[in-house]
């Protein structure tokens, strides 16, 4: 988050918002924001609201664009909680910027236990972030 000036404006439980600045470094061939910064923001907020309840494993992501943005646009990532259960949780990424709808990203995690759960294979490290 910090190499991509990623900042967080809000952490609750099963939620937060995460925000940027789109830069020059993150522009694509077209000149307008790269989807992978884009999906950086999003995944980003996801592995925070995400893991406030608890270390958590991304099961699956999604991710929809829908309007391109230049350099110097403001954009926001909110993470909201839409389901949660024992052992897992899913959640819905607003992307937006001037209170337009950028895009749309959705995940799913695994919700690891305090008591010795093993990690689905291929889920990743949660001691090193990752959601």
């Amino acid at each position: 988050m910090e190499a991509l000036g990623l900042k967080v404006l809000r952490l609750a439980p099963g939620e937060a918002v995460v925000a940027g600045e789109v830069g020059e470094a993150h522009l694509n061939l077209h000149g307008t924001a790269h989807g992978g910064f884009l999906y950086a923001l999003a995944d980003s907020a996801f592995a925070l609201a995400s893991n406030s309840r608890g270390p958590a494993v991304a099961l699956s992501c999604r991710m929809d664009y829908f309007r391109p943005l230049g350099a110097g646009a403001r954009v926001e990532a909110r993470a909201a909680e839409v389901n949660l259960s024992r052992r897992t949780a899913t959640y819905r990424v607003e992307v937006v910027s001037e209170g337009k709808l950028v895009a749309l990203f959705t995940g799913t995690v695994f919700r690891l236990g305090g008591d010795g759960d093993d990690v689905p294979a291929g889920t990743g490290n949660p001691a090193q972030g990752e959601a």
